[in-house]
């Protein structure tokens, strides 16, 4: 490892022990505190150019939460009144009014203005286009303002995200609300062009606790959809899942996605006790008419793909699974807290209800499944980067090697879920979802 590497590494792991992390912010920023491909993460989900987004990363001083979610939403700010003014030529709602929850907005309205864009949400991908309304502006300028729209929305609804990331503080949830109010508006308005159904739900899930999901069928099928659920990582959100899957709506197959207990909406802390809300999730999939219930698969990213690997251990209705920088077991030994950032690492305690590092360890190791690789034996493809700085790249060798039918596909020279071959892992994941949920002669059919 490079020495400026190491060096990094080691100071932020001394203030992350000190609690430091936000005295020492103020004097370099917050860059060297976040992970290392924080801002791919985010412009590769919104679309910003790489270089303007790493240039706003570096004007934030502080994580404190006022400053932090005010700093963050000014960009988004800037984004709603560029999609205030688009709006207003087409005659449209204001942002203000879409991101007020009393409001009522017509979804179908709004989706007859903006659909002669929508190929710029439906076909982002994993890796969206900076320049992707500037060309479509050019070729259709017929249709700019509902881009300049659209774009602006995506742009907008990201930052919220950026600025509600990673969660729990008064400031931090309110962006987060935002966002995924922005998220919803947009592919439930939007579904009727893209060829699809979008239901926004909440499944009970005992006392008052409720899971937050959105579920996307395509509109036309004529039999029970085989369907997958989806859930996010430790600080993810359903639009950072949904958003690249949308390129994938024609895949014949029926997508859930919810956020990870423990994060978000979803507030009690995560533990074994877990497995039972995404056992009451595939319920409510089985018991929906409009879903084969014998084809069910699931596909998790980070933190998400732990519980993709650990339900099919132990769900006999999972067929088929997808498991993308997943942690489990050596990621969760004390070495692999060395050069992770404090707001990761109290972002875990928070998740896990730790109240302390000794408890947070506890509660990490006691998650390990060292000892279940081999209890999966449904087809499971294990997603990864060789370089993973966020996870141990040998939990994901392991778990494939120890599944009855893993596969694995390990990314030389990338990094945690291997997002510099997003667009490759996404092809083979949902050609190897397919293959294993549609009929043989379905299945064959390249998307």
């Amino acid at each position: 490892m490079p020495m400026p590497e190491m060096a990094k590494r080691v100071m932020v792991t001394a203030c992350a022990i000190t609690r430091t992390t936000e005295r020492a912010t103020h004097r370099f920023g917050v860059t060297p505190f976040l992970p290392k491909l924080h801002a791919d993460r985010f412009t590769h989900l919104g679309g910003m150019p790489e270089d303007q987004f790493r240039l706003q990363m570096a004007g934030c001083r502080s994580f404190e939460d006022t400053h932090w979610s005010t700093y963050w939403g000014s960009f988004a700010s800037e984004y709603l009144a560029r999609a205030d003014e688009a709006l207003a030529k087409l005659g449209g709602p204001s942002t203000q009014r879409l991101l007020d929850p009393t409001a009522t907005t017509d979804l179908r309205a709004l989706g007859d203005l903006l659909a002669p864009a929508v190929t710029l949400l439906a076909d982002r991908g994993t890796v969206a286009d900076p320049l992707a309304a500037q060309r479509f502006c050019a070729q259709h300028p017929e249709s700019a303002d509902a881009a300049v729209a659209l774009d602006a929305l995506i742009k907008a609804l990201v930052y919220e995200f950026h600025a509600g990331w990673p969660g729990w503080s008064p400031g931090r949830l309110r962006a987060y609300e935002r966002s995924y109010r922005l998220c919803e508006i947009l592919v439930t308005a939007l579904a009727p062009a893209m060829g699809v159904t979008v239901e926004a739900v909440e499944i009970p899930v005992g006392n008052s606790d409720r899971v937050r999901g959105l579920l996307m069928l395509p509109a036309t099928a004529a039999a029970p959809v085989p369907t997958v659920l989806v859930t996010n990582g430790l600080e993810g959100t359903i639009a950072e899942a949904l958003l690249p899957l949308l390129a994938q709506r024609d895949s014949g197959l029926g997508t859930f996605v919810m956020e990870m207990p423990g994060t978000y909406s979803y507030r009690e802390p995560m533990s074994d006790a877990s497995q039972a809300v995404y056992s009451k999730v595939i319920d409510f999939l089985a018991a929906d008419a409009r879903i084969d219930a014998d084809r069910l698969g699931m596909m998790g990213f980070s933190f998400g793909a732990y519980w993709s690997a650990r339900m099919a251990a132990v769900e006999p209705r999972l067929k088929v699974a997808v498991a993308n920088g997943v942690l489990t077991d050596h990621s969760f030994g004390g070495s692999s807290s060395i050069g992770k950032p404090e707001i990761l690492i109290s972002t875990f305690r928070q998740t896990l209800g730790a109240n302390s590092p000794l408890d947070l360890s506890r509660k990490l190791a006691n998650l390990s499944l060292a000892d279940r690789y081999r209890d999966i034996e449904i087809p499971i493809l294990v997603v990864n980067g060789a370089n993973d700085s966020l996870a141990s790249p040998q939990d994901s060798i392991d778990l494939a090697a120890g599944a009855v039918r893993g596969q694995l596909a390990l990314y030389a020279d990338d990094d945690h879920c291997a997002m510099g071959h997003a667009v490759l892992w996404e092809e083979l994941s949902t050609q190897f979802l397919r293959q294993h949920l549609l009929p043989a002669a379905t299945a064959a059919v390249t998307v």
